[in-house]
């Protein structure tokens, strides 16, 4: 009878510890592991108290990774003393179930079990059942490393492919800059991107003189890299100029590392890029460079000037108030009011990375997936995981929008917000209290792993006012490089509360152009307004 009843309780702990090793296996760390571990030991053993030790291969020393044990002990005596895997032994007159495991990789794991909750001692069965769970971690254990080797391979191949495209597209880049100080900056960026180095330093040189240094992704100095004890290095000779690059310090999830063959061929690949361009360069004339440009911003004029709406929608109870100013050389800035069919309105402001005819494709793309997807009522997450998949899908690696879209409810003053990446829209209310809306996610076009784009709700109340703009209005510089700043523009916002949205916008643009004098403007200003009366 007794063997019966102990048979159907280990049969009962099977069970239990399957779903307990679930729940270890599925644990991000080792000291994970060992706290969901303490509980099954606590609910199986009915121990008040445990202390769990582990011990990697070929090493000396006992890691604590759980303890919630109140007696204090010299871990490595009672591993030192102890003879048995599973043994009982007495501390301070009190007694302890005590065991010693290798695991299956050679690590070791020590387990020290408290009185129980009934005071009672420990029997067969707790020792058999400890027995099982030792077993149980180790296979948990096997199961985490198993999944953690998956990953770190998944990581390294991904990272190839990356590495692999991200060099391509180096190319293209590369290729397209042409001589100029731009095309050695590029070099830099991609370099610390294709190799993961924490330093990366160039430099252009003739007649023992440096003519020109570059360093990402901070400044330094040439001795402070050249001291660098992980380091690797390149240089080519063109017209009586040589061009060198230092790559050092290779930064992982584990630390700086020694860089690797791939690193020095990509290296080399980057330096035969910028060397082609150099080359390149020398074999277009001036004049038709330039005409191209002059050709292609014209495109992308006209493609943005077809866009941008020429008047926005009345919206009742409602004061609305848009505005673009292009620079000279054409950017991707958009803007438009949608009336929807249930009586809503989409609000939208966005910007393209980068200028010309690549741009404007892009937002010409994003107004035509605007207009699909809006009257289809979908959630706005859902229909910003659309869009960038399309963006994404339509642009190359250095192209992406940042986005910000709020769908009014006229009636209630609803607010439904999603924001791409794009800078924070602003609301005021009528004590002068000013709020940023960031919700959102990444910009549109940089990923496409399903990354969540998170949205949110606000309600615009009698009196209060919306302000969507883009980079173009904190950004403007004036000959002293000094921009005009969120700072500046936000106390604008809050001083400058006319009755008519058109007069804040014609109000603000001005107080941009003030700041920025005669400089030629850089980038697209744009901006929308809205009252609610």
């Amino acid at each position: 009878m007794e063997i019966n009843n102990l048979i159907d309780r280990l049969a009962l702990q099977v069970q239990s510890n399957q779903e307990g090793f679930d729940v270890l296996s599925k644990s991000k760390n080792l000291k994970e592991i060992a706290k969901h571990f303490s509980r099954i030991l606590r609910g199986t053993i009915l121990t008040t108290e445990s202390a769990i030790y582990f011990k990697e291969y070929e090493t000396n020393k006992w890691n604590s990774l759980f303890t919630s044990l109140k007696v204090e002990f010299d871990i490595e005596k009672l591993i030192e003393h102890s003879n048995q895997s599973i043994s009982i032994i007495k501390i301070k007159k009190k007694e302890y179930l005590f065991s010693i495991s290798q695991l299956h990789n050679k690590s070791k794991l020590a387990i020290l079990i408290g009185s129980k909750f009934d005071k009672t001692p420990f029997s067969n069965f707790d020792k058999i059942s400890f027995q099982i769970l030792q077993q149980l971690f180790d296979n948990a254990y096997q199961t985490y490393l198993s999944i953690r080797k998956e990953k770190d391979l998944v990581f390294s191949l991904n990272h190839k492919v990356m590495q692999l495209n991200n060099l391509i597209d180096t190319g293209i880049e590369l290729s397209k800059l042409g001589k100029s100080d731009s095309l050695f900056e590029q070099s830099l960026q991609r370099l610390a991107t294709l190799t993961n180095a924490s330093k990366v330093y160039f430099s252009i040189c003739q007649n023992d003189k440096t003519n020109l240094e570059l360093t990402f992704p901070f400044k330094f100095s040439l001795e402070n890299i050249s001291s660098a004890k992980i380091k690797i290095e390149n240089n080519f000779k063109e017209n009586g100029k040589t061009y060198s690059w230092i790559l050092a310090d290779k930064e992982t999830r584990k630390g700086t590392i020694d860089f690797d063959e791939t690193d020095k061929l990509l290296l080399d690949a980057v330096s035969r890029q910028v060397q082609a361009a150099i080359e390149n360069a020398k074999l277009h004339q001036e004049a038709l460079e330039k005409e191209t440009i002059e050709k292609e911003l014209a495109v992308a004029g006209d493609i943005q000037k077809k866009i941008l709406p020429e008047s926005l929608p009345k919206i009742d109870g409602y004061d609305l108030a848009g505005f673009n100013v292009p620079s000279k050389e054409v950017g991707g800035d958009y803007y438009n009011v949608i009336a929807l069919k249930d009586g809503r309105y989409a609000l939208i402001i966005a910007d393209v990375a980068g200028k010309g005819v690549p741009a404007a494709l892009l937002v010409s793309t994003l107004d035509a997936a605007l207009n699909s997807f809006l009257d289809m009522q979908i959630p706005l997450d859902e229909m910003a995981k659309k869009i960038n998949t399309i963006i994404y899908k339509s642009s190359p690696p250095d192209k992406f929008i940042t986005f910000f879209v709020a769908i009014l409810d006229p009636k209630s003053g609803e607010l439904d917000i999603v924001n791409a990446g794009h800078n924070p829209s602003l609301i005021l209310d009528t004590k002068n209290k000013m709020q940023k809306i960031e919700a959102g996610g990444v910009a549109f076009g940089m990923f496409d792993m399903g990354l969540p784009f998170e949205g949110q709700k606000l309600k615009l109340k009698k009196g209060e006012r919306l302000f969507m703009y883009t980079d173009g209005v904190p950004e403007a510089m004036n000959k002293n490089e000094e921009e005009y700043s969120d700072e500046k523009m936000e106390r604008f916002f809050q001083k400058k509360r006319p009755k008519k949205a058109q007069t804040f916008v014609k109000n603000i643009v001005a107080d941009v152009k003030k700041h920025v004098g005669k400089t030629p403007q850089s980038d697209d200003i744009t901006v929308l307004y809205l009252i609610r009366n």
